[in-house]
């Protein structure tokens, strides 16, 4: 089994690295979360000039047929620069189940999603969270040849800025998980946007019988896989963010000096930052591993529960020492320390929190 990623995917991760460093510095990020903008519309639209957009979708539906690897090479730059864009809910998630669909309907978003012109929500979450599809509540009734939506979605990132949604709903008739999709602006749609703890646009989505179209009226192993390969994306995307904070706080500790010294030099500082990079390690191993194996077909659900459930524990590990290290400084907004912490606790609460991945895990033992 290879863990290198080759060399287009190495070009691929310098190409986003530079466009990012060239304009997406944490100052240039803190100004447009403080906007009114729900992300960079440039940005995006740099992102599918370099193919990121198109990347996933199968050569057959007008994409370049990537991998997961490819995806994971470059998400990790998306992390250490603490990217707002919607790029794992609307390319992976909602066009993941665009391209489990394959409708006529499908494939004009899949053109839309691919081209840079249009990005969807994904509406999954439910309630105080949704660990497991098995907890979907929302209910989809047959009317016509479409479906009547009613229930309440919540942390759905892009809600209210998305030119429209994928729903995760339940059939009243059958009982099965289903994708149905949403157009922006529905009778009966109401959202109540917001900005989440790491500064991404989302909202509560509220649908009062809402009209939607049919994608996949029996979604549950689509569902299952749609949300394994978001979660490898999503982990390399945290393991940016560790990275980063790892790099921050070796270097406030060699250059804050205290009694005459860098603080990295006291025994508890220098074991706290070497529990740091141990931490990192095994994040990059587990990471590394799974997705070597989701690219070869053979990545269990026991696999993707244990990568979840380590990069949430490892990332927290990672954050709180970086907090720590930097004291009360490392608190406040004007340090980007807090804010890449923050990113991984957004990230350890979507899909299910680590604590419940690892149960999951001992349970499948």
């Amino acid at each position: 089994m290879d863990f290198s990623f080759s060399q287009e995917q190495d070009m691929l991760r310098d190409s986003v690295a530079k466009l990012l460093e060239r304009g997406y510095d944490f100052d240039t990020r803190q100004a447009l979360v403080a906007s009114d903008a729900p992300w960079s519309a440039d940005v995006w639209a740099q992102f599918a000039e370099l193919g990121l957009t198109m990347l996933p979708f199968s050569e057959e539906q007008g994409g370049l047929g990537g991998s997961v690897a490819d995806c994971v090479a470059f998400a990790g730059v998306f992390g250490e620069h603490l990217v707002v864009e919607p790029y794992v809910t609307s390319t992976l998630l909602a066009g993941g189940a665009l391209a489990a669909s394959g409708t006529p309907l499908a494939l004009e978003w899949i053109e839309k999603l691919a081209s840079g012109e249009a990005t969807l929500a994904f509406a999954y979450e439910e309630g105080n969270g949704t660990a497991t599809p098995e907890q979907i509540a929302m209910t989809a009734t047959p009317a016509g040849d479409g479906v009547n939506l009613t229930g309440e979605k919540r942390l759905v990132i892009a809600g209210d800025a998305a030119d429209g949604m994928v729903v995760v709903a339940r059939s009243s008739d059958t009982g099965k998980l289903g994708f149905y999709l949403v157009q922006a602006g529905a009778d009966g749609l109401t959202t109540r946007p917001y900005k989440t703890i790491d500064g991404r646009a989302s909202a509560t989505v509220v649908f009062d019988n809402v009209a939607a179209f049919v994608l996949l009226e029996d979604a549950g192993e689509a569902l299952d896989a749609i949300l394994a390969k978001a979660i490898i994306v999503a982990s390399a995307e945290c393991l940016g963010a560790m990275k980063a904070l790892l790099r921050l706080t070796s270097e406030y500790a060699m250059t804050r000096k205290q009694f005459g010294q860098p603080i990295g030099m006291f025994q508890v500082v220098a074991h706290r930052l070497a529990d740091m990079k141990i931490a990192y390690t095994k994040a990059l191993s587990t990471l590394t591993y799974t997705t070597a194996l989701a690219n070869s077909g053979a990545a269990t659900p026991r696999d993707i529960a244990t990568l979840k459930g380590q990069m949430g524990k490892l990332g927290r590990e990672i954050g709180e020492a970086a907090i720590q290290t930097h004291g009360g400084v490392g608190m406040t907004d004007e340090l980007s320390v807090s804010h890449f912490h923050k990113r991984i606790l957004a990230f350890d609460a979507s899909l299910g929190a680590h604590a419940f991945h690892l149960r999951k895990v001992g349970q499948m033992a």
